[in-house]
């Protein structure tokens, strides 16, 4: 398996370019660099880190968008374990990842190579992907929205695995919101409501290497803005990923095998009012590139749960009207070419 840098996390700013241009390598000093937090502080520090470290996080989620995630509970095994299968199932034949293709229009299992644009984008995105969803029961009140995920038979330990790391990165991204909830003056409890049985997406990407017939105008993932509450991504199994700095300009954004990336998504930054932006981000096509694995974790609300301005963000007025997070959510899946209709 490709190994991500050994650098420590951070981001560079380098200058507006080509978006298919090579992604820099080398960080320079003094450049702006997202804030790397240790989780353990939240959760099992003393009152004093647990401030330190909630005050860290809004002001690094307000002004980038971004933060890097040490200590915490997902485990580096864990994940390695999870990178090796990724890479043993896009080995597999075409024919065979077509089986599990089209599963409740892309909700659950595999998508294949081209099927996905950004939002306003002409052009498909240079990636195939996995779904996978909330288990629930089929009596649950959610089950009329959640299809039931589908397992590869070829690799019987796609599922124990993905099942585990889908409940750690939920749990992870739990406690995120829950840190949020002091500075955003709601109660303890807000986003846990909000979340409780969420509809919350496992993305199993590969980026396959860029082929000279590939069309000039694609990116491996085009700039665009996630969907949901914040998602957290463990650290790929190569470079590329960048974020739009508040001047247009891009930074590179390294993670450490074992670390995680966490962004907020448009369904936070709708909730906040803005307050917590939802920030454009991409996957470039680096020089000489090999396959490139990726696991983020789209963390949402439940189906029924109502998107509505936080009063503590209303400032001079909600600039978005209530709505329903399925509904969104549909709106959103058209725009980037998962829905037709």
């Amino acid at each position: 398996m490709t190994s991500t840098s050994a650098k420590s996390p951070v981001t560079d700013r380098t200058s507006e370019r080509a978006s298919n241009a090579a992604a820099p390598e080398s960080p320079a000093s003094g450049l702006r660099q997202v804030p790397t937090l240790s989780l353990s502080s939240y959760t099992a520090g003393t009152a004093t880190d647990r401030t330190r470290f909630v005050d860290q996080l809004y002001s690094g989620i307000k002004d980038y968008g971004f933060i890097v995630l040490q200590d915490h509970n997902v485990e580096r095994p864990l994940l390695d374990h999870a990178y090796d299968l990724l890479q043993k199932f896009y080995a597999l034949p075409e024919e065979t990842k077509l089986k599990y293709a089209g599963v409740s229009g892309g909700q659950r299992g595999y998508t294949p190579f081209g099927k996905e644009h950004a939002k306003d984008s002409p052009v498909m995105d240079l990636k195939e992907f996995w779904h996978v969803g909330r288990d629930i029961p089929a009596d649950h009140k959610f089950s009329k929205y959640y299809p039931p995920n589908v397992w590869p038979a070829e690799i019987p330990e796609f599922q124990p695995v993905f099942s585990e790391l889908y409940a750690a990165l939920n749990e992870a991204g739990r406690s995120m919101l829950q840190a949020l909830t002091g500075p955003l003056e709601v109660a303890p409890t807000y986003f846990d409501t909000l979340a409780e049985d969420g509809n919350s997406i496992l993305r199993l990407l590969h980026y396959p290497p860029i082929r000279p017939t590939d069309d000039a105008r694609c990116l491996r993932a085009a700039p665009h803005e996630d969907i949901n509450l914040i998602t957290i991504l463990p650290a790929a199994t190569a470079t590329g990923l960048q974020l739009k700095d508040r001047d247009g300009t891009w930074l590179n954004v390294h993670g450490k095998p074992g670390e995680l990336i966490v962004d907020a998504g448009d369904m936070l930054s709708r909730a906040t009012n803005d307050v917590i932006p939802s920030t454009t981000h991409q996957v470039v096509n680096t020089a000489g590139s090999s396959s490139r694995y990726s696991m983020p974790f789209f963390m949402h609300p439940h189906p029924e749960a109502t998107l509505s301005c936080i009063p503590a963000c209303r400032g001079d007025g909600a600039k978005y009207a209530d709505i329903r997070a399925h509904d969104f959510l549909l709106q959103r899946l058209r725009e980037i070419g998962l829905l037709k209709s």
